[in-house]
């Protein structure tokens, strides 16, 4: 097993005070530009194709796509975030920003299935689910979520209506959590690299095993890779086949989310309609503040969420 040499010294190992600071991470759509995006998905809406029949050559963007392909530079090989604002959310029907923000995606990657049911596009909104059920999906609820990953190499969230309070995402650089791991527990930070089993069961399809022996961190030499559910480790406890976790596994798990909720290492973002928030999930821990929600049915928080290939 090679692990890496400590400090990783990367652009995608920032500090949160820092980007706070620096902001060159917003982008805005020019009015152009959203045009463009507003008229490809009224057209493509006229046309009443489902999203999984639509292509990025079907509508090529050419004054949007150049952005596009820079911000996936930058979620590869930069930072590992971006924040898009200005999508015409307000001035389309939910339709239409459905197909705006697939056609997005599909100059980023290839959309795929988000859960068992095979859905493409996910909608995050609260539905009244009680988060503390086993199995429920946290993102179906208003709960606070703890920092993790997700099961793709870009994940990208549109605002469509923001809550009435509360409801931020935070993100933090896996690297830096990693390096700070490092730093405070040499010890611990080999752990990373060792499998740990995770309970599936909730997102497996019919055949496949409820759970898995996988590390939460891969190194190949030059790029190290994160992939890490706090809760899935400990779950998987349940089984009665699994091994029981060591202290030494309880402690590095208590210390990857303490390092990770550390305000000197992540960032918020409180979205309004029309933000895109694109992460690259090998370098990016994301989270999600508790929040509240309007009464009104019409003005609940409502996200749309892609998982892309790369």
């Amino acid at each position: 097993m090679t692990l890496p040499a400590i400090p990783i010294i990367t652009p995608a190992a920032w500090l949160g005070p820092e980007m706070r600071e620096r902001r060159d991470w917003i982008y805005r759509l020019c009015a152009e530009e959203a045009d463009e995006l507003k008229r490809a998905a009224k057209r493509l809406a006229e046309q009443q194709r489902p999203l999984d029949r639509i292509a990025a050559a079907d509508q090529p963007l050419p004054l949007l796509a150049p952005r596009l392909k820079a911000w996936l530079a930058e979620l590869e090989h930069g930072r590992g975030f971006v924040l898009v604002r200005g999508v015409p959310v307000e001035q389309m029907s939910e339709e239409e920003a459905s197909i705006a923000y697939w056609l997005m995606g599909l100059h980023l990657g290839a959309p795929k299935p988000q859960n068992s049911k095979g859905e493409l596009l996910g909608h995050v909104r609260d539905l009244g689910d009680d988060p503390n059920t086993p199995g429920v999906r946290l993102y179906r609820t208003h709960a606070k979520q703890d920092f993790h990953t997700d099961g793709a190499d870009i994940i990208g969230l549109l605002c469509l209506k923001r809550s009435k309070s509360g409801g931020l995402s935070r993100i933090v650089s896996s690297i830096s959590v990693f390096n700070e791991v490092a730093r405070r527990r040499p010890d611990l930070a080999p752990l990373l690299f060792e499998d740990f089993h995770w309970d599936f069961e909730i997102d497996a399809a019919p055949g496949l095993p409820r759970t898995l022996a996988m590390p939460i961190c891969r190194y190949d030499g030059e790029r190290l890779r994160t992939f890490f559910i706090g809760w899935y480790i400990r779950n998987a406890q349940r089984f009665p086949d699994v091994p029981r976790l060591t202290p030494a596994q309880h402690e590095l798990l208590d210390l990857v989310e303490a390092v990770a909720n550390d305000p000197a290492l992540y960032l918020d973002m409180d979205f309004e309609p029309g933000d895109v928030q694109f992460l690259y999930n090998a370098s990016i821990l994301h989270a999600r503040t508790e929040y509240e929600d309007w009464d009104e049915p019409e003005r609940k928080r409502h996200l749309l969420r892609l998982w892309l290939t790369v």
